[in-house]
């Protein structure tokens, strides 16, 4: 039965996708999760794996087409399936060894073939995605090896990306039979990164004698190695200048054409991630630059990485400190990821802030008569938290463009009003998400944030525990700032900061007009909007509302 190939959807935004290159042919034998095809988008580049295993059939659209999400690109028929048990762990793991071994391991899937029905079907594990902007993530911890029993939803690795840490749980209970990312490295969202399948990884493993015949059939599996090319040749990138560089398959490709060292390239794109548009700028500069014909016509290949003057000083920076007393200590996975969002949204959005002080003295008089009694009937404590974010989501309703985004050239003004808290942690911040905030009683609203804040914590939260955030509220106030000029949670459009409520002396006027000094409880609170869309009467008007919702509190807690 022919499987359709469809073009995938990498994002809430985008809806197209251009096909790159295709990394098999039709009447190859593609496995299941193999790559199949390369895209370009404006968010992500890609490798994507094959939806089932079998033989390509045909190919429907074209390398250099741009097509529609969930459009039809090829298709696979499954009727070289039954090869392709075999095929499959001889692709697998040879290359880890020698080519000389492949009749020996063609053969363990011969007999682990009749031991997976008897276990059940293999499950994949896969990469999750902690979030909307987020497409990749770093393994840093495997708290199982393979052969251990592992029951569904119990801890099976521990992941980072720049919004959340987490313990990832195995999807369904079994024998983990195969673990494909080893702790440490960094794979795309939805990436297979192990399997769950009973016995099956054991009884793979154990056998390797049976008749080499099935050595001519698995060569096929050869090109298994082709897809990985582009990434040989990212790897080799970064051995050449001990960094990281992360490209896509057309930028590799000009950078080839251009002779061009992508170690050299600044990356502006999600993450630090190389674009079209980088290695173009690249390309220009080099070639407006005066000194760089010179050292062509003495070797063409060298031209171009000579002719970046740019390079000697890259490795000359660190050099000052040399010698200087301390500990270099490397950022975490955690700590890389926030720094790139914080420069990325920085270089995304038109930052403006604003401050308003807020006479708080009604609402802490009133928790401070009612936090013993709202504890023992909700098992609760009382904090601050829910009053912002009642008064946040009430003007969010009369303010819409403060809870929308920008996806391209259009305003996409959001529907649910979905606010996320910022938690700091021992090692980094994350944003767990309150989920229509504006629908929650003021209990539903405590018991949703200390709910989060306490799973953050413990690395308890699950993928859309930060998914879908429409509006950030962060409270630098907590640890005695005044206020905080935070920086936006990309995507959205505006964020508040809430600083410390302190008592100060304050010209109070009653209502017949006069002036007198009293001590009131006073917090200051600040937004960061993107002014790209928010005009600044809107943000101020939008703060004016909380700063009346929150002095003129009059809603019931309990």
């Amino acid at each position: 039965m022919p499987t359709d190939v469809i073009m995938p959807q990498m994002g809430e935004s985008i809806f197209e996708g251009t096909i790159t290159k295709w990394l098999k042919q039709p009447g190859d034998q593609v496995q299941r999760d193999e790559p199949l095809f390369e895209i370009s988008t404006d968010k992500v580049d890609a490798e994507i794996p094959a939806p089932a295993s079998g033989i390509l059939k045909e190919i429907k659209a074209k390398a250099g087409e741009t097509v529609q999400v969930n459009t039809v690109v090829a298709t696979i028929d499954a009727a070289g399936a039954p090869a392709t048990p075999s095929a499959k762990p001889a692709g697998s793991e040879p290359p880890k060894s020698s080519p000389q071994p492949d009749g020996a391991s063609s053969s363990a899937p011969a007999t682990s073939a009749p031991s997976v029905p008897a276990a059940g079907p293999k499950t994949d594990v896969v990469m999750p995605q902690m979030g909307e902007s987020i497409f990749e993530g770093t393994i840093t911890k495997w708290l199982k090896n393979v052969g251990d029993t592992v029951q569904r939803d119990e801890p099976l690795f521990e992941i980072s990306t720049d919004k959340v840490d987490a313990e990832i749980p195995a999807p369904v209970a079994g024998v983990l039979s195969e673990i494909k990312v080893p702790a440490g490295t960094t794979v795309q969202v939805n990436t297979v990164v192990a399997s769950i399948g009973g016995e099956a990884g054991s009884a793979a493993a154990a056998p390797s004698v049976p008749a080499p015949a099935q050595t001519a059939p698995s060569k096929p599996a050869a090109p298994e190695a082709k897809p990985a090319a582009p990434e040989a040749d990212e790897e080799e990138v970064v051995s050449a200048s001990g960094d990281r560089v992360r490209t896509s398959p057309l930028v590799r490709k000009l950078a080839k054409e251009s002779n061009v060292d992508l170690a050299k390239v600044p990356g502006t794109g999600m993450g630090g991630r190389i674009t079209k548009e980088d290695i173009q700028a690249f390309l220009d500069k080099q070639k407006s630059a005066p000194a760089a014909p010179a050292p062509q016509p003495v070797a063409a290949q060298p031209a171009s990485p000579a002719s970046a003057p740019s390079a000697p000083a890259a490795p000359s920076a660190p050099n000052k400190f040399i010698g200087t007393p301390g500990v270099i200590e490397p950022m975490s996975v955690m700590r890389k990821k926030i720094s790139e969002h914080m420069v990325m949204s920085k270089r995304t959005s038109a930052h403006v802030h604003g401050v308003f002080e807020v006479d708080f003295t009604r609402i802490v008089k009133l928790r401070e008569k009612l936090k013993n009694s709202y504890q023992e009937k909700t098992g609760l404590k009382l904090t601050y938290t829910p009053f912002y974010v009642r008064a946040v989501a009430h003007a969010l309703r009369a303010w819409p463009i403060i809870n929308a985004s920008v996806e391209g050239e259009n305003i996409h003004y959001k529907k649910d009003i979905n606010l996320g808290i910022a938690v700091a942690l021992d090692w980094g911040l994350i944003v767990p998400v309150v989920k229509r905030a504006d629908e929650l009683s003021f209990i539903g609203l405590q018991r949703a944030i200390t709910d989060l804040g306490e799973r953050a914590r413990a690395k308890k939260l699950k993928p859309e525990d930060v998914q879908g955030g429409t509006f950030t509220i962060t409270n630098p106030g907590i640890f005695g700032a005044k206020f905080g000029m935070p920086i936006i949670n990309q995507p959205q459009l505006a964020i508040m900061g809430i600083g410390a409520i302190t008592k100060v002396p304050m010209v109070v006027t009653d209502k017949d007009g006069n002036d007198s000094i009293a001590i009131r409880s006073r917090c200051h609170i600040s937004i960061g909007y993107d002014h790209r869309v928010i005009d600044g009467a809107v943000a101020d008007q939008f703060m004016s509302d909380v700063k009346k919702y929150l002095e003129n509190w009059n809603e019931p807690l309990m």
